[in-house]
């Protein structure tokens, strides 16, 4: 059986360690690129050079973006007094990407795990409790994932904040729109139940 050249294996071994890509996806994924390489190798190979060389993490809410200060801690307009909390990135851009936010951000890079061996001082907890005092903060939104250490970490959060004059929130859980009853885990419709509101 033929094998592919060093070069060429080394990186399918470099694109199946991203996140959704195993062995075989990386080994179609660079061949194709290899088959269109003018159309999808050489730009992102550019691209990738690029973003290597400016991204970095907003020094006040880790955000990823090309300064110092991401867009949205340099927009004046943004500093409303409202935090939004969340676990990493991609949970920034996806509340970003809704267009019902108009605060700041902090992002934890993660979340408690006992089992990981991950506490408080391994994520940005400190930071953002220097963020609730520096900033005059009204208002700690925690959007954190529906999972046991996503609500281990929102309730240490919230007891951290305790006593500081600062609303600790939660997003709403439940039913999404569009959702039907009979499609939803348990765990789910107990919180849609618990979350209801008048009509």
């Amino acid at each position: 059986m033929a094998e592919a050249p060093k070069d060429i294996e080394a990186l399918i071994e470099i694109m199946a360690r991203l996140p959704g890509l195993g062995p075989r996806s990386a080994r179609r994924a660079v061949l194709q690129m290899i088959k269109k390489r003018a159309q999808l190798m050489r730009p992102l190979a550019v691209a990738m050079t690029r973003v290597c060389d400016s991204a970095r993490e907003c020094l006040n809410c880790s955000n990823i973006g090309t300064a110092d200060l991401c867009p949205i801690c340099a927009d004046a307009a943004r500093a409303n007094g409202q935090i939004c909390v969340v676990e990493d990135v991609a949970d920034l851009w996806a509340m970003e990407r809704g267009q019902a936010f108009g605060g700041r951000y902090h992002v934890l890079g993660g979340t408690l795990s006992a089992l990981d061996d991950i506490g408080p001082e391994d994520l940005r907890i400190p930071r953002l409790i220097d963020r609730v005092t520096g900033e005059r903060v009204t208002e700690v939104i925690l959007a954190l994932n529906a999972t046991v250490d996503g609500q281990t970490t929102a309730h240490y959060i919230a007891d951290a904040l305790a006593g500081r004059g600062v609303s600790v929130t939660s997003l709403a859980q439940g039913v999404p729109i569009g959702g039907e009853l009979d499609y939803l885990d348990d765990g789910t419709i107990s919180a849609a139940l618990r979350a209801r509101k008048a009509m």
